[in-house]
């Protein structure tokens, strides 16, 4: 990227900079130009304002003598010496708030100050600094320098400008500086001057172009909370997230994937009294339940995120996520971009290489909340209340806090982990965590009551979204594993995967796609609720059952539909993480008993002696009992399919016990909008009964392929209850009868051109049994995660044998 050299003005308008800029009016103020004046055209909004410059700071500093006092200040100083370190930046702080802006610097300051308001009375304005040297791909500093918001007149303006000088000069700033090489006599500050936009009246946050915990690029992750974005920034509000997935999103598609409702307990508005310029208020219950941005806000919002990483990654000729801060004018309700940065983080990360973290033992939880990062971390506790402990802090132990403040940053990096009662994935505590690689846990809600100083405890962010803190210091392995050197077999590997949370991460193993989804899981950790139970609700027993039911939907008016909304948001996610690949979703496949265990569930589940070979699967779905309910599976695949233009997601019928029933469930579909064939949808049938085995010529006929569950066609050859400990011995999928079975199966879907592949426990328990499956020609082997690279291995090296070829030397 080109770089201008330095412009003796004093103030330069938005529109006439651009990061070439950046020497003369930094990182913020650079991009801000940037977008006015070249994507304002593709419908990106940016309020106006001005840059007083580089050149503007470095003429104060001169003609005032301020060069002098900074260097005497800085020489010698010993960062790790918090006292000299806070003593040396307030002496250089106050004397530059005591001295005089120049004449020629004030004059150009109020001129454009006039202009910019276009009316008599002077407008409101924020004043943000722009280092010369922030805002880069390779730093971020992050809260380094100061924002001041709601600015207007000519006095608060200038004292404003000088306060942002001033900070450059912070104890963060400093250390932040000299630990990455940075010479303070380099770097200057320029200082932003923006119209407010009036989001104190409705609502702000922030817009990241991939999965700030992943890395995984095709997601914009929109956080949102009400009135100013300060509070979002600093980690003082628990904000609303969205996630919405950017190839179908520029297909004219609306994958809005997720919607997650925060508490945002505070505002932060305009305080009219006192000279306070604004203050936080509490945010009324009925206004935290509800979500913050109307759906075609937040697809309006992740366009213009798209369209600013693609202009950024063209300017930089690589791959270039980006950090975006947006507002809502409450006035107008148009939305505005106001901030725009590379992000530094997740994209700096190698991809060649994946450390996976994972507990090898359990203990009793003692609170849970927003997983920052993927990684385990473990200490003593140590609770921090405010910058007058600073000092007593040790490093490794677990630092536990309200929310993090910038100016912790020097011993935050000491922190085995960090642990927040208040924040989202994008507050302080969650950007600084990742860029120092710590597990944090945010928004915990009351970790400073429950936690004890000096208590040991293991902070879990490897098990998805929800970060856990356990009673203990528990063991937990790290494997560290080189994608480059895993083959990719001909056999098909794909994973057998139950969780969205973990779908992002997964993504980054090597894998042909997911085999099996389970939507089991989505229904009972995610919806919760008996779908017959919101299409009945006049037959749901219990007033706790109620008043549970009622808390969940409570956004909904039309209660089924928050049974699609939900199911379609964790299906989204499955399907998106593996994008463009197969994700085969098996539809419910509870027995009665499971059923009955979802809020409002007893009332409509019979109870049966056997329900593993009962009231399941294919059976339910057009039974009266159970057909409602369906219809709302069915809506919210076509949901995923439709209007996210997810088409990978693939479906399939399991326990589906004779022809006659595979075709009546495929008319259930159909009369749903889930016609096979249709927009390229497939629909897989489990194989798992005898007689999908003996009449599988049949079965092909009305299915695109086979999916063996070598589980229950375990149980059923040999008659064997796999539950019950007694006879447990007598199970195992290496029978010989079992393995007839499947190799006549796996025969039959090869003579009928149909796919075959297994999503069983089997091969993920027995190296010899997915040999097995590789000799008869299976299709794919869907593994769970752990076992997926050891088996992946097992596989090329048996493949290299059987035909004396080497495999694909790379996994794609």
């Amino acid at each position: 990227m080109e770089i201008r050299a330095a412009n003796p003005s004093l103030v330069l308008w938005f529109d006439r900079i651009g990061m070439a800029d950046l020497a003369m009016v930094g990182g913020k103020n650079a991009s801000l130009g940037e977008m006015v004046r070249t994507l304002t055209a593709k419908g990106v909004r940016v309020p106006n304002g001005f840059a007083i410059t580089a050149h503007a700071y470095r003429e104060f500093l001169r003609a005032s003598g301020l060069e002098a006092v900074i260097a005497t200040n800085l020489r010698g100083l010993d960062l790790n010496d918090t006292d000299a370190l806070a003593r040396c930046g307030h002496t250089i702080r106050e004397a530059m708030l005591a001295a005089e802006l120049p004449a020629d610097l004030v004059a150009a300051v109020k001129t454009a100050y006039a202009q910019l308001s276009v009316g008599a009375e002077l407008c409101d304005v924020a004043v943000r600094s722009s280092a010369t040297a922030e805002d880069l791909p390779d730093a971020s500093f992050a809260g380094q320098q100061e924002t001041y918001l709601n600015i207007q007149g000519n006095t608060a303006l200038l004292d404003s400008v000088k306060r942002c000088f001033a900070s450059l000069f912070t104890d963060r700033a400093i250390h932040y500086r000299a630990e990455h090489g940075m010479a303070d006599a380099q770097v200057a500050l320029s200082v932003g001057v923006q119209r407010m936009v009036r989001s104190d009246l409705a609502c702000s946050g922030v817009a990241f172009t991939l999965d700030t915990e992943s890395g995984f690029r095709d997601v914009v992750l929109i956080s949102a909370a009400y009135g100013l974005g300060e509070n979002v920034v600093q980690g003082a509000v628990n904000a609303d997230e969205y996630r919405v997935f950017k190839p179908t999103l520029k297909a004219g598609f609306k994958p809005i994937l997720q919607k997650t409702v925060g508490s945002k307990d505070i505002r932060m508005i305009y305080d009219a009294g006192a000279g306070r310029r604004v203050k936080n208020v509490p945010v009324p219950p009925e206004e935290r339940a509800r979500l913050a941005l109307q759906d075609e806000e937040v697809l309006a919002l992740a366009r213009w995120a798209t369209i600013i990483e693609e202009h950024y990654t063209a300017q930089a000729g690589h791959p270039c996520p980006m950090d975006i801060e947006w507002a809502k004018d409450g006035r107008t309700g148009e939305l505005f971009v106001v901030q725009a940065r590379p992000e530094t983080v997740q994209s700096r990360r190698g991809r060649r290489t994946l450390d996976t973290y994972a507990l090898k033992a359990r203990g009793p939880v003692l609170a849970t909340g927003r997983a920052v990062g993927d990684r385990i971390g473990q200490g003593r506790v140590h609770i921090l209340r405010g910058v007058q402990s600073l000092a007593a802090f040790r490093p490794g132990e677990v630092l536990v806090a309200d929310k993090t403040d910038p100016d912790w940053e020097p011993i935050m990096k000491q922190a085995a982990a960090i642990i927040t009662n208040r924040g989202g994935r994008t507050c302080h505590a969650a950007i600084v965590s990742r860029e120092m690689g710590l597990p944090a846990i945010v928004g915990v809600g009351n970790a400073t009551e429950l936690l004890k100083d000096g208590q040991e405890v293991t902070v879990c962010c490897a098990e998805g979204e929800t970060g856990r803190i356990y009673a203990g210091l528990l063991p937990f392995e790290v494997q560290h594993v080189d994608l480059d050197a895993v083959p990719q077999p001909r056999t098909k590997i794909m994973l057998n995967i139950a969780n969205p949370e973990e779908a992002f991460a997964l993504s980054f193993l090597p894998n042909a796609g997911v085999g099996l989804a389970r939507e089991e899981f989505i229904i009972s950790n995610w919806v919760k609720v008996h779908p017959m139970a919101l299409v009945h609700p006049e037959r749901v027993e219990g007033a706790e059952a109620n008043a549970q039911i009622a808390q969940l939907t409570a956004r909904y008016t039309d209660k089924p539909q928050y049974f699609v909304d939900t199911l379609a948001q964790g299906v989204a996610m499955l399907a998106a993480a593996f994008y463009p690949k197969d994700v085969i979703l098996r539809l419910s496949d509870f027995k009665t008993n499971e059923y009955a265990n979802l809020l409002g569930g007893k009332a409509f589940e019979p109870r049966e002696e056997n329900p593993m070979i009962g009231f399941r699967g294919a059976s339910r779905y057009y039974h009266p009992n159970y057909q409602e309910g369906f219809a709302l599976e069915c809506r919210a695949m076509r949901k995923v399919r439709e209007e996210m233009g997810l088409t990978n997601l693939k479906l399939m019928i399991p326990f589906c016990r004779t022809v006659e029933e595979g075709r009546r469930v495929l008319a259930e579909m159909a009369k749903h909008g889930l016609q096979r064939g249709q927009n390229g949808l497939e629909v897989y049938v489990m194989c798992e009964i005898p007689a999908n085995v003996i009449l599988a010529e049949e079965f092909a006929e009305i299915f695109d392929g086979f999916s063996i569950g070598s589980n229950d066609l375990t149980q059923l050859i040999l008659g064997v209850d796999r539950d019950s400990e007694i006879v447990a011995p007598i199970f195992d999928e290496r029978n010989e009868a079992v393995k007839r079975m499947i190799a006549q199966v796996i025969r039959v879907a090869k003579a009928t051109g149909r796919k075959i592949g297994i999503c069983g426990q089997a091969p993920s328990d027995y190296p010899d049994f997915a040999e097995f499956l590789v000799e008869q020609g299976i299709d794919s082997i869907s593994l769970n995660p752990d076992a997926l690279l050891k088996t992946t291995l097992a596989v090329a090296a048996l493949e290299r044998k059987l035909v004396a070829v080497p495999a694909t030397p790379v996994f794609a």
